[in-house]
């Protein structure tokens, strides 16, 4: 099924931020999140992946505003958003400080009065009376029929005038699994035709393994949820962690790159904020997604930090300070991922492996290394202080020092040992 040579080379090593326009700020506009970019471009931000920009339906709308899942074209920009020719000057812009542009795509279904169920109503799924449906339960939106041959063809023309008119650099792909994954190497295969891309597919490689014969990056659903239930579970225990760890592993094939979050729209929307989900277990989940293998995925605003729910289907814009508390802490984790080759997830390049600690129960300790420079790991996921943890770590040799705090220690001997606060952590790299 393999219809590319593989990742893009800027992917291999970088990470995402999730753009919600509608909330990121008052005006909720594309003009006013440009405003933004010189900010994001210190923080080390290098790929903006934007919700849907397309025009939402009105028929069923839920909310004042609608659901951005629910486009009424996919061939226009929202007017709420701006214009095309907003657009384009961000995307110039992002371009000219270095980072990526990707656009959401929402191809299994459409929204109830999309321009399509009037003009080619042939496109849809029909039920026994023969009315368009959703078989989901959304019931905002009506399913595109993927055995109409020309509906591929149109949607793949859509997105490819996307990436002609603005110059994309590729595609976050909503439920991807819900689209059969043919239509997604046939999408991909014409489409690079002009362009070589970047696709991240919104699933679980665990649950759908097929998908990643096709994308890049995808979704690690399965971490976030033993991770939140082990931050509720009272006997914390960090082995269901580490086993989750072993079937990604197992499982996705070792050129992709796996998307690592504790938020996103969804999340923050139902389920609640990254402190609602896992308290101070947040920030130490911050330092694993930017350091495991893999890409850090970030939500507008996690930087305030944000503490709310943001609503979906109205106006609930987030409210920036003049310097975003934790600004500086993901502008390191992200020139700590630059400054090291070993966080680079290339095939031929990548090296991630758990190395033993004496406190196993508590801290997940694991070293990245590249031609024989290792940085080392330790996370501690416990409200307990811990001193002198053992840490086997391998064939680490020479002068080290701490990333976050400059403090310096030589590895000759086979382990070390190292104190660790409260849920802190630390990264050592030579």
């Amino acid at each position: 099924m393999k219809e590319h040579n593989g990742p893009v080379s800027w992917s291999c090593r970088t990470n995402i931020y999730e753009v919600n326009i509608r909330q990121y700020t008052s005006e909720g506009t594309l003009n006013a999140f440009r405003k933004h970019l010189d900010r994001l471009a210190d923080m080390g931000v290098e790929v903006l992946w934007f919700m849907p920009l397309t025009p939402i339906s009105i028929k069923n709308r839920k909310g004042q505003l609608g659901s951005y899942y629910a486009c009424s074209s996919y061939s226009d920009i929202n007017p709420e958003f701006g214009t095309e020719n907003d657009f384009r000057l961000l995307v110039d812009e992002a371009h000219q400080l270095g980072m990526k542009v990707i656009i959401d795509w929402v191809a299994n279904h459409t929204g109830c009065d999309h321009e399509w169920t009037l003009s080619h109503p042939s496109y849809y799924k029909k039920n026994a009376q023969g009315d368009f449906f959703d078989a989901h339960g959304w019931d905002d939106v009506v399913d595109l029929d993927y055995a109409n041959e020309q509906m591929r063809l149109d949607m793949i023309d859509a997105m490819q005038s996307w990436v002609k008119k603005f110059d994309l650099d590729g595609f976050r792909c909503d439920m991807a699994m819900l689209t059969p994954v043919d239509f997604w190497a046939q999408a991909r295969a014409s489409l690079e035709n002009q362009k070589k891309l970047f696709w991240i597919a919104e699933l679980d490689p665990l649950d759908h393994p097929s998908y990643m014969e096709v994308f890049d990056s995808a979704y690690t659903w399965r971490w976030m949820n033993t991770a939140k239930d082990f931050c509720n579970d009272g006997s914390r225990q960090i082995h269901h962690l580490r086993d989750v760890l072993f079937l990604y592993q197992q499982t996705h094939p070792s050129s992709s790159s796996l998307a690592w979050f504790t938020s996103n729209h969804d999340e923050n929307s139902w389920n609640g904020t990254e402190y609602e989900k896992y308290g101070d277990m947040a920030i130490p989940l911050a330092v694993f997604s930017s350091t495991w293998k893999g890409l850090p995925l970030l939500y507008s605003g996690q930087e305030i930090p944000n503490y709310k729910r943001l609503s979906f289907f109205e106006k609930d814009p987030l409210i920036w300070p003049v310097k975003p508390l934790l600004h500086h802490f993901y502008k390191s984790l992200f020139e700590l991922r630059k400054k090291y080759e070993a966080f680079n997830t290339s095939e031929e390049s990548s090296n991630c492996s758990l190395v033993y600690n004496s406190v196993d129960h508590h801290v997940l300790s694991f070293r990245r290394s590249y031609n024989g420079v290792g940085v080392l790991v330790m996370i501690n996921f416990s409200q307990y202080p811990l001193s002198a943890v053992q840490v086997d770590h391998g064939d680490i040799r020479g002068s080290y020092v701490e990333w976050f705090s400059s403090a310096s220690k030589v590895m000759n001997e086979d382990a070390q040992y190292f104190d660790l606060p409260a849920w802190g952590f630390q990264v050592w790299g030579e």
